[in-house]
């Protein structure tokens, strides 16, 4: 299988991990610039139409793409180590923990960048820099608020490491590098221990 991606996006970065977590074997890794154009060049849009990534070719030559999809079906492949729960009911709570880490913490981020930040303007046009502002000021107060519940379990979705931190870790690292977001100093000591752990499994990896 080939795993398109781009270096520095979280997206890929996500799919990138959870597939380190899996030891998923034989896979290849396939750079995609996000700023020469590369992405709406006709031999990637014919691998997705959306022209993102990341994208996983499988090895009957489908395509598949959206990263929630991509973990699910290397989850499937390759059930152990769990990430996305056992039984219904913890498949259940996981996907909303997830899922509300991916709109509510992750989504912000990214949107407060895009929408802001000079390096990101060949991807968005038109940029609107007073949505991007108040998107980071929404980030500042998930992020309180995901202090708050790591005040009271080890991880973002319970009592162990699931998909859902992978979600957040990699939200949390867009925003160090690109917004010098560093939870520590700005009083939020849960999260950024929580950071610190998840930075140092050896899954993890540069960007």
């Amino acid at each position: 299988m080939k795993l398109y991606v781009s270096k520095y996006a979280p997206n890929p970065r996500r799919a990138v991990i959870f597939a380190a977590e899996k030891a998923v074997p034989n896979l290849e890794l396939v750079q995609v610039d996000l700023f020469n154009g590369e992405l709406r060049s006709p031999e990637f849009l014919a691998k997705n139409p959306l022209g993102r990534v990341p994208v996983l070719e499988l090895d009957d030559g489908r395509m598949l793409s959206e990263t929630r999809a991509i973990c699910t079906y290397l989850e499937g492949l390759y059930p152990q180590p769990n990430l996305m729960g056992e039984g219904f009911e913890e498949r259940a709570f996981i996907e909303m923990v997830d899922r509300q880490t991916e709109l509510y913490f992750f989504q912000l981020i990214a949107n407060c960048l895009r929408h802001s930040h000079p390096a990101l303007a060949p991807l968005e046009q038109p940029q609107f820099e007073d949505f991007g502002k108040s998107q980071g000021e929404k980030f500042l107060a998930a992020a309180r608020r995901l202090d708050g519940v790591l005040a009271k379990q080890q991880y973002i979705a319970g009592d162990r490491y699931t998909i859902a931190d992978i979600t957040a870790f990699c939200g949390y690292e867009f925003a160090r590098g690109m917004m010098k977001f560093n939870a520590g100093e700005l009083g939020m000591e849960h999260l950024q221990a929580w950071r610190d752990r998840i930075a140092a499994r050896p899954t993890i990896g540069k960007p």
